[in-house]
């Protein structure tokens, strides 16, 4: 082996919700660079592969020209300060020190703070508060799980690792056979990828995911259903009530569901339903229910904004305290409506994917991106802070799609600060500012009062 080459074990790919922490990284010290990620699968090798250094980019910029990174915080903190509405979006690829550092910014401004989760797995979000969760750890699904549904996703091409390493494939401690001990039911509208590795796929018609789940739970508790429903959801009675009589006498049961349940007709709905399968199946077996989330700490971006205001996401702190409000504080709408007068975007890119109409009402203000290299929302923005990557270059904490966290051990060092670098010392001067303007109205409303009349 090469002097040059190092290798990290039992580093964590960062690039989806699996959260991997059994790769085996093979670094070239002197390039800087990746050349073999073990364990990794093809989205992981891609993502460790394709991860370069541009030694020569600024690390921060204003308005397109090179700063000192002092300057750009100085810059990005007044933007912040000044602005009426301003909002904080993103979150769901960096770590959760860097998170708490902008819900921290965002709760001193008097923001409105937002994540990935609102355009992905935010109905769940709302199904959880309704509905309640039955969960476990992926641990727990390895060792125990006899029966394992796929509900609206695609796990073969979004998670290449979650067959093998969690749910189908692997033998655990009370599932000696691996996959010979298991059932594996795929419930999707089109035959992807994923459907070869199902014993029993169910393909319902576009949009009729609800009525299914409802008519599922109607038969646990041993309700009649007619025949018709077939003509209404293009799943069979038959169909039906073998998976019922199979999910009723597993030894455990789990449910993972995607964005083809939360992002199509029915959003939250769907996902209460499902929800509400997995508790009334608690009558029978033990039965558990996850959402499939798809980035790296999108989980960690939950958990984090949560801890600190009471709520994953959509949060506005305009009042001094926080409130939740999804379709007024998610972020494409108050980019859609014209509320927000200024943006901190935080390892995402909005502008490539967001609605016509919140792209455009982005590039009208002034934006502070902190990202990892240069993207359509960071090409628009006022302050620019080119950052190192999370599980890369920079350690830190992640949670995994099941909340379990995990500590990150990073390949090599970047030239770049780290996300939670940049966030402290902006939230450290919009503190002082924010001191400073509250320190000015005293001492005039002191003034005031001393006047003579």
């Amino acid at each position: 082996m090469s002097e040059n080459i190092k290798i990290v074990e039992n580093a964590t790919c960062t690039f989806c919700g699996c959260v991997c922490d059994d790769m085996h990284l093979h670094v070239d010290v002197e390039e800087k660079k990746i050349v073999k990620a073990k364990n990794a699968c093809i989205l992981g090798r891609a993502w460790f592969s394709e991860h370069t250094i541009e030694e020569n980019a600024p690390a921060a910029m204003i308005d397109g020209k090179e700063v000192s990174i002092e300057d750009a915080i100085e810059e990005a903190a007044q933007t912040l300060v000044n602005a009426k509405f301003p909002i904080t979006y993103g979150l769901s690829d960096t770590t959760c020190e860097a998170q708490r550092q902008a819900v921290a910014i965002t709760d001193i401004i008097r923001g409105n703070i937002d994540t990935t989760t609102s355009v992905c797995h935010g109905p769940t979000g709302l199904a959880f508060q309704g509905v309640g969760e039955s969960t476990s750890t992926l641990g727990e699904v390895k060792n125990r799980a006899d029966l394992v549904i796929y509900w609206g996703g695609n796990p073969a091409e979004s998670h290449p690792r979650h067959f093998g390493r969690y749910a189908v494939t692997p033998k655990g401690m009370f599932i000696p056979g691996g996959k010979k001990d298991r059932t594996v039911v795929l419930v999707d509208v089109r035959k992807t990828k994923s459907a070869p590795v199902a014993d029993i796929f169910i393909q319902p018609k576009p949009g009729k995911d609800f009525e299914i789940l409802w008519a599922l739970r109607a038969l646990v508790k041993g309700k009649t259903i007619s025949a018709d429903i077939e003509e209404e959801t293009g799943v069979s009675l038959e169909v039906l009530q073998d998976l019922t009589e199979k999910m009723k006498n597993c030894r455990f049961g789990v449910l993972f569901f995607g964005m083809g349940l939360t992002m199509t007709r029915g959003r939250h709905f769907n996902s209460g339903a499902l929800l509400a399968l997995a508790t009334d199946l608690n009558e029978f077996t033990h039965f558990v229910a996850k959402p499939v989330r798809g980035h790296g700490n999108v989980t960690g971006a939950d958990n984090v904004v949560s801890w600190q205001t009471g709520y994953p996401f959509g949060v506005n702190f305009s009042r001094g305290f926080p409130r939740f409000n999804p379709g007024e504080f998610t972020t494409v709408d108050t980019l859609s409506n014209g509320h927000a007068d200024a943006a901190l975007i935080i390892a995402s890119d909005p502008g490539s994917n967001f609605p016509k109409r919140a792209i455009e009402h982005l590039k009208s203000i002034p934006i502070v991106v902190l990202d990892t290299k240069q993207t359509d929302t960071s090409k628009d923005a006022h302050v620019a802070f080119r950052t190192s990557t999370y599980g890369i270059n920079t350690s830190g904490t992640v949670y995994r799609m099941d909340d379990v966290p995990i500590t990150l051990r990073p390949a090599f060092e970047s030239p770049f600060p780290d996300d939670e670098k940049i966030l402290t010392g902006i939230r450290k001067r919009v503190h002082e500012l924010m001191l400073a303007r509250h320190s000015a109205n005293g001492a005039i409303g002191e003034a005031k009062v001393a006047a003579p009349l």
